[in-house]
């Protein structure tokens, strides 16, 4: 059959633009029992990971800016720049791959049984 123009001009038929990606956590996935669904926990753990990822780049834009702000103000940056530096605090606060920063559902303290006295 004829090939209508988008073929030709896009022959491995991907759509032009942004890739899409779903905005918002996965639906299956229980905190409680995060092994339950092992695909869920697969989404959740990427849809963790791209959120980190958002939050590391804007932290560096931010500080992009601060540099920016920094050069040009020069003697008077400590005034001229104080809410793009407030900025880039708030928004390195909580940001990276430590433990810590995970949700307790992920990395808790395994349940350890307790044995009954006799």
């Amino acid at each position: 059959g004829k090939k209508t123009i988008s073929e030709i001009k896009n022959p491995m038929g991907r759509k032009k633009g942004l890739p899409e990606f779903e905005e918002s956590a996965p639906d299956g996935f229980d905190p409680e029992n995060p092994y339950k669904d092992p695909v869920a926990m697969v989404e959740m753990r990427e849809h963790i990971v791209r959120e980190k990822w958002i939050h590391i780049e804007k932290a560096k834009i931010l500080r992009e800016k601060v540099k920016w702000c920094y050069r040009v103000e020069g003697v008077n940056h400590y005034q001229k720049c104080r809410h793009l530096v407030q900025q880039y605090l708030d928004a390195t606060r909580g940001v990276g791959w430590g433990k810590d920063h995970r949700p307790i559902s992920l990395h808790g303290p395994k349940p350890v049984a307790v044995e009954e006295a006799e």
